[in-house]
């Protein structure tokens, strides 16, 4: 497995949930569990291995240094509900991070991506009302029909954004994510986050991908864990 550069989320290595997704393509059943270990490095050959017979558990190496392991896994609570896809737009104009973000180049929710090179989400925070608060929306228009692997990156930063991360550098520790469908090109997509609860520095989110007619495409729960930026990738 070799992840393009332009997959990356901090600079530097894989965004976190297309590594996920890459990884999760190579496990036999629908709900797979990924944990990253390590920062994935770019542009360098990795080795998957296969952990069991079944075909249920896989790994990712990088020489003799594990980056990441997938394995089946289980989503225990309901999907985040959607906004319609206006509301959504006007979420993605409150997005926190356009002067602030830790990562501005990152593969998917990075406002100094070119269009067209990034999926440029902007998850912005849900008008405050009753049930709102810690919910978090994005438009999502795929110009193609996206693979897989990129419904897992699109399912990824939401679910940090939840919790605001803007100058408090963040990445990806696990993500259990099933994919039911892919969005058409073209096609009007909404993108939820939902933050559930944080200790100490980890933050457990939820996140869903719905498409124009409502139908539920994907979702997610995750760990994000806040890091130093100082010694990120150590």
């Amino acid at each position: 497995m070799i992840i393009e550069r332009r997959f990356h989320g901090p600079d530097g290595s894989g965004n976190g949930g297309y590594v996920a997704g890459l990884l999760a393509e190579r496990v036999a059943i629908d709900t797979v569990t990924v944990t990253l270990r390590r920062p994935p490095p770019l542009e360098t050959e990795l080795t998957v291995t296969a952990e069991d017979e079944r075909g249920h558990s896989v790994r990712l190496w990088d020489g003799e240094r594990l980056i990441a392991e997938a394995l089946a896994g289980a989503i225990v609570v309901p999907p985040v509900p959607p906004v319609p896809f206006e509301r959504a737009q006007e979420a993605a104009e409150k997005f926190r991070a356009i002067e602030n973000h830790p990562f501005p180049r990152c593969f998917v929710c990075g406002p100094e991506r070119e269009p067209g090179d990034g999926l440029r989400l902007a998850p912005g925070p849900v008008a405050e009302e009753a049930g709102t608060e810690g919910v978090v929306a994005a438009p999502w228009v795929p110009a193609e029909a996206p693979s897989r692997e990129l419904v897992w990156a699109a399912l990824d930063c939401p679910g940090g954004w939840s919790f605001d991360v803007a100058g408090r550098p963040a990445v990806l520790g696990t993500m259990t994510a099933q994919v039911a469908g892919v969005p058409e090109a073209g096609e009007r997509c909404v993108v939820m986050g939902l933050a559930r609860s944080r200790e100490d520095r980890k933050m457990h989110a939820a996140t869903a991908l719905y498409g124009e007619d409502g139908r539920l495409l994907g979702r997610a729960e995750q760990i994000w864990i806040e890091i130093d930026p100082a010694t990120f990738g150590t």
